[in-house]
């Protein structure tokens, strides 16, 4: 009884470990949790803002390498090409379908952004011992709060300030029903850039909770729970696939709601 009582004791406290592991490193401090201890940040500093630093600086690396060839005049080739794909699907089957021609290459520059910088950040955040930024809400509120800037200040300035309000309510509508139309769907506007936040904060966020709770389980019992592993990285390749999933409906919520 008393070596139950223990194994059940012990059992309580790697899980209060491992929640404390998981909290932590989901949260934001100010100092990061490496495999060699607690590494202090500047009080202006947190891990998510580290990683969104590193994430923009590694992209401009891979844009000028990939960028290189068209420098030279000549037909781009591995990176180059790679990238060009996604940047023509994005501008060819997202931006100039969702807003014409002329302002679809426009604002191509914009959506080819968001991808990118989202999708790098997804992938950095898989690499061990780092941190996935877009799994806080401040980090994909801002992103989304770039689109709904260009869903109400951008859409008032393309068509005026009198078509944005009128063009809320459709036209024919008894005034009655136009009234009560009216705050609907001006909520509507702010709901979705919001759903925006919440769609890429929650799906970053939870996949890499199931991934840490799969590793916390060989913590709590033991070489028993090893077939964990195989789980926890077949969730790590879907997890890879999520990044790319993710940013393309980003970009694509945000080309369609502007």
């Amino acid at each position: 009884m008393t070596n139950q009582l223990q194994q059940a004791s012990d059992v309580a406290a790697r899980s209060d470990a491992v929640e404390r592991f998981i909290m932590h490193h989901l949260g934001d401090a100010d100092h990061l949790a490496s495999l060699y201890g607690q590494v202090p940040l500047p009080w202006f500093v947190s891990r998510h803002s580290l990683m969104l630093l590193f994430s923009g600086c590694l992209l401009i690396i891979v844009a000028i390498i990939a960028a290189r060839t068209r420098r030279a005049g000549a037909a781009p080739t591995g990176a180059g090409n790679l990238l060009e794909v996604f940047v023509v699907f994005i501008r060819d089957r997202i931006a100039i379908p969702s807003l014409g021609e002329t302002d679809g290459l426009r604002m191509t520059p914009l959506f080819c952004t968001f991808f990118f910088f989202i999708l790098m950040t997804n992938l950095v955040g898989l690499v061990p011992c780092f941190y996935t930024a877009t799994a806080n809400l401040g980090v994909t509120g801002a992103l989304a709060l770039i689109t709904l800037g260009f869903m109400t200040i951008g859409a008032m300035w393309r068509n005026g300030v009198l078509v944005f309000f009128k063009g809320l309510v459709p036209g024919g509508v008894p005034w009655p029903i136009g009234v009560l139309l009216f705050p609907i769907e001006l909520i509507s506007v702010f709901v979705r850039a919001f759903a925006l936040a919440i769609r890429l904060f929650a799906n970053e966020l939870s996949g890499h909770m199931v991934v840490m709770f799969m590793v916390g389980l060989i913590v709590m019992f033991g070489y028993i729970a090893l077939p964990a592993i195989a789980l926890a990285s077949a969730v790590l390749v879907l997890e890879v696939g999520v990044a790319f999933l993710q940013a393309f409906i980003f970009t694509l919520f945000s080309a369609v709601f502007i």
